[in-house]
């Protein structure tokens, strides 16, 4: 007996109606034509035919789909290594000479990003002979003006205060924000400056400049060309060997690793 799976409930769905859609048109072609409409009639064994035919469809589907997505992660593995190394604009957390180095293209405001967060610093913390950690912003537009707003107040951080100054800022950031473009209030940026010990009238006409926003619309064509298309994407790179490991999303700790073990 064919069992139908879940997820392929609508194709069957489907192929019924189309089976009862093609009896109705005999039917009503028979009215038309003042005859007694006959019923179509079924063959023996016909039933596993069509049972057979539905399982053959849904496994070329599948197959399809499963192709598919090999290609899209070949794909994103080609242009993963396209990403810039290590420059001097760049926030590097860590020993500025790691073989490894874990690339993050991140939006303070993306809920994934928040997650992952404290999963990088952990990463870090137990690697921290082997890697270090850049953060590069990709704020989506649908997370904006916060999102890059957060951005630029990160960039005007490092700039009052150097690169201890923007981490503390980033780390404090996605301890505050509830994410999705809504996390925090202006009022909030500027409160979070002081609060890492910023000062506060040079941090405000700082922010009010836009002097980085050109910084931060490089990043993402970086990352664009790099195969970025969401947040957080993540790039391992083997900054000897300039091999890389491309990781979208929120992956967790033993995913990091094991690329990383891999690039080693």
């Amino acid at each position: 007996m064919f069992t139908m799976k879940k997820s392929n409930t609508p194709l069957i769905l489907s192929i019924i109606f189309a089976t009862f859609a093609i009896t109705g048109s005999v039917i009503f072609l028979g009215l038309q034509m003042g005859k007694t409409p006959q019923a179509p009639s079924v063959e023996i064994g016909s039933q596993d035919a069509i049972e057979k035919g539905i399982e053959s469809y849904i496994a070329k589907q599948e197959k399809a789909q499963r192709d598919a997505q090999k290609n899209q992660k070949k794909d994103a593995a080609e242009k993963a290594k396209n990403v810039a190394p290590v420059n001097e604009k760049d926030h590097i957390r860590g020993k500025k000479d790691a073989t490894i180095t874990l690339i993050e293209y991140s939006d303070f405001e993306c809920p994934f990003c928040k997650k992952f967060h404290p999963t990088a610093q952990e990463f870090l913390t137990k690697n921290s002979e082997k890697v270090n950690w850049v953060y590069r912003h990709f704020p989506l537009g649908f997370h904006d003006p916060l999102a890059t707003n957060e951005a630029e107040a990160s960039e005007c951080a490092a700039e009052l205060g150097g690169n201890d100054s923007f981490w503390a800022y980033t780390d404090k950031v996605y301890e505050k924000t509830r994410s999705n473009g809504r996390g925090l209030k202006e009022s909030d940026l500027v409160d979070i400056a002081t609060e890492i010990g910023l000062d506060k009238n040079a941090f405000i006409t700082c922010q009010e400049s836009d002097t980085y926003l050109s910084h931060i619309q490089q990043d993402i064509q970086d990352g664009r060309r790099a195969g970025i298309t969401g947040t957080p994407g993540n790039i391992l790179r083997n900054n000897k060997t300039g091999e890389v490991r491309f990781i979208p999303g929120a992956f967790p700790l033993s995913e990091l690793e094991r690329a990383m073990n891999e690039l080693l």
